[in-house]
């Protein structure tokens, strides 16, 4: 048979909405009155330290058990303007989950991750609810924010509540980041990515400015001279290369691009092929290999160069993609993409081992047959759009403790910015922080 299957609509329709719904259903409300009856409200709470916005836990899963979702959401939101996103995309199982109490005696946290979900998608859900939040008087300052993902988002919302005026830049046609482009759409079924951002901009005071890009469109220069600050989260635009030849093949393509095509696109217009592999180990490759299953690809590999322990994508994202048919295959690089005829027939790759700390081929070589190839092994900053003017540190921009970079009057965040740990809810937590000091430097406050 002709492994050369590349094509879109394998399923039937039936099939492609059941797919690509809620991977996990939300809790309704007497689930959610019943899990909430489960926390301690502990003092001091483990969970909340866990938790990279420091979310008041307890406070807001009290609200839910008295059945206040309102107060729930306003807990959650104070902390995490983008707490729904985060409910749903966060690993919470080794965050605020992992450092619950109940896992003493029961082995079984508290679902705050689902709780979270619940309040906020609960008070936006609610005809005709106040806003929660209102904005400062105006200062008559205007920042402009480049990157409306996580990190922009988020210190967009900070200062618009604090009375400036924010022009937030984006290089796309939605506003999101990798909310929109880059998450599996089992993980943000229904659209939430943007109704998540309509309530964000509903504070008034933030203008986005669409298909506008850095370097291309605007100028770091030309940022200052309008602004009276500049917040850059800029993300990942880089995708790391495999290291061998890439040959121009239909069937050869990076895992982010494949995963924003899918999330802008009915799954059923979206090409998968018979046979996948993906090279990877963390989350996009998950996110990867799970959709191109559900798309309805007969077989699909994930291969990582170490073993097991080295795999980036958490317990839980693992067990997801292996629960959906992905065989996740360690201890193998790529050597060569193979082809004839100018199409995909697979990929060759070399077995790998540890020899005193250092990763090395065996003199073992596979080949796996597959007509799509997905590159998901990590992504990089690209520093050229902002130029050569802003210090950097292993590869991403280096910031102090309040988020300036070496230029005055910009400040970044995200996984743009050196130090973090690639998670939405890390990205939200720098851009937050970062409105904090911009706005206490435009009004004479200390970080300045």
């Amino acid at each position: 048979m002709d492994l050369a299957d590349l094509k879109s609509g394998r399923l039937a329709p039936d099939d492609y909405e059941r797919n690509f719904t809620d991977a996990h259903p939300p809790l309704n409300r007497t689930q959610a009155l019943i899990e909430a009856e489960r926390c301690y409200y502990c003092y001091a709470a483990p969970c909340q330290t866990a938790c990279p916005t420091g979310i008041d836990i307890p406070a807001f899963i009290q609200r839910v058990a008295q059945d206040n979702v309102r107060g729930a959401a306003e807990a959650i939101l104070t902390a995490n303007p983008l707490g729904g996103m985060c409910a749903r995309v966060c690993p919470t199982e080794v965050l605020c989950e992992q450092a619950c109490v109940r896992n003493t005696n029961e082995n079984k946290p508290v679902e705050i991750g689902l709780l979270q979900r619940y309040a906020v998608e609960g008070h936006f859900a609610t005809p005709g609810a106040k806003p929660l939040f209102e904005r400062a008087a105006a200062t008559g300052k205007r920042v402009a924010v480049v990157g409306a993902g996580p990190a922009g988002l988020a210190a967009a919302h900070g200062l618009a509540r604090r009375g400036h005026d924010v022009a937030l830049f984006d290089a796309h046609d939605k506003l999101g980041g990798l909310n929109e482009y880059g998450l599996a759409t089992y993980k943000v079924a229904g659209g939430f990515a943007q109704k998540e951002i309509d309530w964000l901009l509903s504070i008034g005071g933030i203008e986005p400015k669409l298909n506008c890009r850095l370097g291309r469109d605007i100028t770091l220069d030309g940022l200052l001279s309008a602004y009276d600050a500049v917040f850059l989260g800029l993300g990942l635009a880089g995708v790391n290369a495999l290291g061998i030849a890439e040959p121009e093949l239909a069937g050869l393509r990076n895992a982010v691009d494949f995963i924003a095509e899918l999330r802008q696109s009915p799954p059923s217009d979206v090409s998968v092929g018979r046979k996948v592999v993906v090279i990877g180990g963390g989350m996009t490759a998950v996110d990867a290999a799970v959709q191109s299953r559900l798309l309805g690809a007969e077989q699909v590999t994930m291969v990582y160069r170490r073993g097991p322990d080295g795999l980036s994508a958490s317990t839980h994202e693992q067990h997801w993609a292996q629960t959906n048919g992905v065989t996740i295959r360690c201890w193998a690089r790529p050597l060569s993409a193979e082809a004839s005829g100018g199409v995909l027939r697979g990929m060759r790759f070399a077995a790998t081992a540890l020899e005193g700390g250092k990763l090395v081929d065996t003199g073992e070589q596979f080949f796996i047959e597959a007509d799509m190839v997905l590159r998901a092994i990590g992504q990089t900053y690209e520093s050229q759009p902002a130029g050569a003017a802003i210090a950097l540190e292993g590869g991403r921009i280096k910031t102090d403790a309040q988020y300036r970079t070496s230029l005055a009057r910009v400040w970044a965040g995200g996984d743009c910015r050196h130090g973090g740990r690639d998670l939405t809810v890390e990205a939200v937590e720098h851009g937050k922080r970062a409105a904090e000091s911009i706005h206490a430097v435009l009004t004479g406050g200390a970080h300045g």
